[in-house]
């Protein structure tokens, strides 16, 4: 919990007065039972109805300001338990925000997830219950057994046995409850994965009638997520029965041993009552110091995972102090091999070659080859395990992040966009382009005449994903949103897959024809769409099997005549 303290400085005063005043609604609570006692054994036993009604209305008061002070205490404490939600929630997306793609691969969607959302409310119900109730619940307790030998010393002894077997009953549930919380979560992300997994893939799924398979995984999941959900509610639904039996115990102790007492005159009615109702608080506030305890666990739990994620080191930092060197090349690889966490294999290795400005790059290869991985190095999404990736002339880790990425723009396989409009997506390439420019971008990448056709143009509507728009258009307009950026490096990954070919066609020329001239890398499947590239790279396997053009690939890389022959021989494209 440490790191997570500094996101409750700010809400010091709050955390402060939250306490405070459930400490004073806790003092006019005990002082209570003192005046029943009086109104029992001064007012009724002497008949005095002016005491009765004097001490009746001092009872009001007291519960008038015993309620103020509890809504003053639950407003504190909520604005403190909100706001430190609020801002940790902040901090954990910003904190994974500066993830790398490996961070985000290590610790999972799913998990960065649950932990976003279920964890931090857990926290936050934690402290607005900490600060709520677990200085309460003790203080009327210790109050309340003080207070039970003001009335009766041989009464109040009766305490002594009780709060001890009380304690030993909570806590012994509450060590077995802990640990098992913890796995109650994990259960938890592996569900909320399931779900993410079944909800992005519902199309391929019923495509391929998968739907009663999937929904076997998922309760199976569900399952497993219940049982151990149930044996930690079964843990502590322990707690109410095992602590009414004991004070329950104490009542009848108290009941028999007081009834004799009070017929041999030794103690008052009054008295009894009195012990009757500090017996009842402290059962009232056992229980609930033992949900808060049981809860204020859970956020314990909670925290540790939170700390996890704030505990991993974000960013990709410099770390190399290599300065820019004068060269021809704009990109250039030397002898890079790259291996993902927990892979034995690497995935690509020995890649060596440069690309000149302006020059138009083809790469291609079976699926698994490396294609994504080998661009997913230039803007530095991965660092490489060996050898150097540089541009114009410096090694990436020698780039600030935001510079290096400034001259890159990528159009990633999976065309992402946001809920919003056209415009406010496009202007993700650059916030200060014009409309102009946002229509050049839209006819370089032939998007502009279906967005010209949606009522509103520019500001026609995007749904969440971009849903409203067929896999064409949103690959259409991600490719616009790269050209707004007007980047030196324009990174096409397998970008145009859902493209006709009279459409890829004219994107081709469009791109090669636009006036900042980039460096492009396209990424297919497809020898069509890289055919005209002024040099294509085979890649199989993670390694480099051939670098030339389309003519002299085909006489002396057999992979690529592989697949040139698989696609054009056996009438799967035409030229």
């Amino acid at each position: 919990m440490r790191k997570l303290f500094p996101f409750l400085k700010p809400y010091r005063k709050e955390t402060a007065l939250a306490p405070f005043f459930k400490l004073l609604e806790a003092c006019f609570d005990l002082l209570v039972p003192l005046i029943v006692k009086q109104i029992i054994d001064v007012g009724i036993q002497n008949q005095d109805k002016p005491y009765i009604w004097k001490m009746i209305g001092v009872l009001g008061a007291f519960a008038v300001v015993g309620l103020i002070c509890a809504l003053t205490a639950q407003y504190f404490a909520a604005r403190a338990a909100v706001g430190f939600g609020t801002a940790l929630r902040s901090e954990l997306f910003r904190k994974i925000q500066s993830f790398s793609y490996q961070e985000t691969d290590r610790s999972g969607i799913d998990t960065l997830i649950t932990r976003m959302t279920s964890d931090v409310n857990q926290i936050q119900s934690g402290i607005n219950l900490t600060l709520r109730l677990l200085l309460r619940s003790p203080i009327i307790v210790l109050g309340a057994v003080i207070l039970a030998f003001t009335v009766d010393v041989k009464g109040a002894l009766v305490f002594v046995v009780a709060i001890p077997l009380l304690a030993a009953v909570v806590f012994s549930l509450l060590l077995v409850g802990f640990p098992l919380y913890n796995r109650v979560q994990k259960d938890l992300d592996r569900v909320t994965g399931l779900t993410r997994e079944t909800l992005t893939g519902a199309r391929v799924i019923r495509a391929f009638r998968r739907e009663e398979e999937e929904t076997a995984r998922f309760d199976d999941a569900n399952h497993e997520h219940r049982r151990a959900q149930k044996l930690v509610g079964n843990i502590s639904a322990l707690m109410n029965p095992l602590t009414l039996l004991l004070v329950n115990g104490g009542l009848i102790a108290l009941l028999l041993s007081g009834a004799v007492r009070v017929e041999s005159g030794a103690m008052s009615t009054g008295a009894v009552i009195a012990l009757t109702n500090y017996m009842a608080q402290i059962l009232v506030e056992l229980v609930k110091f033992a949900n808060t305890v049981f809860a204020v666990n859970k956020a314990l739990v909670c925290a540790k995972r939170v700390e996890t994620v704030l505990e991993t080191p974000g960013g990709m930092p410099v770390t190399s102090q290599e300065k820019a060197e004068n060269t021809d090349s704009i990109v250039a690889f030397d002898k890079v091999s790259m291996t993902y966490a927990g892979n034995a294999a690497p995935s690509l290795s020995g890649i060596h070659f440069a690309v000149k400005p302006g020059e138009t790059i083809g790469i291609i290869g079976s699926t698994g080859s490396g294609k994504s991985t080998l661009v997913n190095l230039i803007p530095r999404f991965y660092d490489v395990t060996d050898g150097s990736v540089t541009v114009m002339g410096k090694d990436v880790r020698a780039w600030e992040l935001k510079e290096l990425r400034s001259q890159i723009a990528v159009v990633p396989q999976k065309a992402a966009l946001f809920s919003g409009t056209v415009r406010s997506n496009l202007l993700w390439g650059n916030e200060s382009a014009t409309d102009d420019a946002l229509w050049d971008a839209l006819t370089a990448a032939q998007a502009a005449e279906f967005v010209a056709e949606k009522e509103g143009g520019l500001d026609a509507p995007v749904a969440q994903n971009g849903k409203n728009f067929s896999g064409g258009q949103r690959q259409r307009l991600t490719i616009a949103r790269a050209l707004v950026r007007k980047a030196k490096i324009l990174i096409l990954d397998d970008s145009a897959s859902a493209l006709d070919y009279a459409t890829e066609s004219a994107l081709r020329t469009a791109l090669r024809n636009l006036p900042e001239k980039p460096t492009i890398f396209i990424i297919s499947q497809r020898t069509a769409s890289i055919r005209h590239a002024d040099r294509i790279l085979v890649l199989e396997d993670g390694q480099a099997v051939g670098l030339g053009t389309h003519e002299e690939l085909l006489d002396n890389c057999p992979v690529y005549r592989e697949i040139y022959d698989s696609q054009f021989k056996k009438g799967g494209e035409t030229a």
